[in-house]
């Protein structure tokens, strides 16, 4: 039975997605599934304009590979910036997987 006004996601479930509830179930499954295929672009989603999808990310990154680098979703792009740069250095250290 379906409940009105609470419409399922459509589409693959991809971090790539332009819905961020498909994006959010897929960094889910990452960290359910441990796999750091996404590693990069979860990095890339921590400057996402949506709090949602950086919230995810962070939470996403931070199980996988137990750091944040100071990363806090919340903050503005400005204050964001250095700990995505350390996430930057992070990937590209580690192959840009």
């Amino acid at each position: 039975m379906a409940v009105a006004g609470c419409e399922a996601p459509r589409g693959p479930i991809t971090v790539d997605s332009e819905d961020p509830d498909l994006q959010v179930l897929a960094i889910k499954r990452d960290v359910r599934l441990h796999d750091e295929r996404d590693d990069a672009k979860l990095v890339l989603d921590l400057d996402d304009i949506d709090p949602a999808v950086r919230f995810y990310a962070i939470q996403g990154l931070r199980r996988l590979t137990g750091d944040d680098f100071g990363y806090h979703y919340y903050d503005d792009e400005v204050a964001r910036a250095p700990a995505v740069a350390r996430w930057r250095a992070w990937v590209a250290a580690h192959g840009g997987r």
